[in-house]
């Protein structure tokens, strides 16, 4: 054996399991959108391009669903790093009682998305949970009704139960970013006058600067593809006001069956987010020739 194959042949099982769990179901999943599926009569039809026209020019619900999964993913994305930035900020503080309230905080990301859109369904219900009736006392209603059955509103129920569940993933990893910086760096910065928020701006951001790139990319791929809670929120309703993409390909193939136009909406999904993945690797690039 030469020593140019040895590695290949080292290599050999992982590549076997790309191709026979990854490509192959890949590459069957998009030849699907060339074909009409009658799943009653387990017959189908080649159509060629003729959904993708479809999508291109004649389904308002894909745009609307399109418009739904960048406010959808925007928001969640900027509530779940805000808030879970400022608990990193609070663990690596030390205060008294840390490793009480620390187990805590990370519950919501153990819980299964089924429970979690459940119980903020039941927390939203004027009947079961308390939320309308804060909602009344803090003005943001005249009386007491469920926001999940309010086309101009319904989103945010969602939106609320993805950032209580994503809150734990930035605390993790911007709380290891942060106690991998050594004390020493903001001993000689105190030595020179600098704490403080000056500290935060100059010293702690800077350093922290690429796990917070990685993991809001990451992150937002993650979100973009999270159907779940809407899922059992709200299935993508009132009139379709809930409805992302990621919910879109479960409706068509699942409730309507059609499975054809369903592949289609998935490629489109799928080379949106390979776009955005190709500018995560070029940031994530720079970034890392940069430190």
């Amino acid at each position: 054996m030469s020593k140019l194959s040895e590695p290949w042949l080292y290599l050999l099982p992982t590549l076997i399991f790309i191709f026979l769990l990854v490509l192959v179901p890949l590459v069957t999943g998009i030849s699907y959108a060339f074909y009409d599926f009658d799943l009653i009569s387990g017959t189908k039809e080649f159509v060629g391009l003729d959904q993708f026209v479809r999508i291109l020019s004649e389904d308002d619900i894909f745009t609307m669903s399109l418009v739904n999964t960048l406010f959808w993913t925007s928001t969640s994305l900027f509530f779940q790093f805000t808030l879970g930035l400022g608990l990193a900020l609070i663990l690596n503080s030390g205060f008294t009682g840390i490793k009480l309230i620390q187990p805590v905080l990370f519950v919501p990301w153990a819980v299964p998305s089924f429970l979690i859109g459940l119980m903020w369904v039941w927390m939203f219900n004027p009947v079961t949970g308390p939320l309308p009736y804060l909602f009344e006392w803090l003005g943001l209603m005249d009386s007491p009704e469920n926001i999940l059955s309010d086309p101009d509103h319904a989103m945010w129920g969602p939106i609320v139960a993805n950032v209580w569940f994503g809150i734990p993933f930035f605390t993790i990893m911007l709380l290891a970013a942060l106690r991998s910086i050594p004390n020493t760096i903001y001993e000689a910065a105190n030595i020179d006058g600098v704490s403080g928020f000056a500290a935060f701006r100059y010293i702690t951001l800077p350093l922290i600067l690429p796990t917070i790139v990685i993991t809001l990319l990451i992150r937002a791929i993650w979100i973009a593809n999270f159907a779940e809670i809407i899922i059992v929120m709200t299935n993508g309703g009132p009139a379709n006001s809930t409805q992302i993409v990621a919910t879109y390909i479960y409706d068509t193939a699942y409730q309507k069956m059609d499975f054809g136009y369903a592949s289609v909406i998935s490629i489109a999904l799928l080379s949106m987010l390979m776009v955005y993945g190709f500018i995560l690797g070029r940031i994530r690039q720079k970034m890392t020739t940069y430190v």
